[in-house]
């Protein structure tokens, strides 16, 4: 039986504050690991800050 939006939702809250789920299903375990796999490629990922600069504007952006 596929997870209901409210269920989804808790598993996602328990994850991102790190907490644990408490749960035996097989079907909420998967989808909270997905959550803390994906948190954990994102922090693996440089952060982009400021405006990058394009020296090599083109020739119709500058009218």
């Amino acid at each position: 039986m596929p997870l209901s939006s409210y269920r989804m939702h808790k598993i996602y809250i328990a994850a991102t504050m790190k907490y644990g789920l408490g749960s035996d299903d097989l079907e909420e375990l998967a989808y909270y690991y997905k959550i803390r796999k994906e948190m954990d490629d994102m922090k693996k990922q440089p952060i982009k800050k400021g405006i990058p600069l394009n020296w090599d504007t083109p020739e119709r952006m500058d009218k």
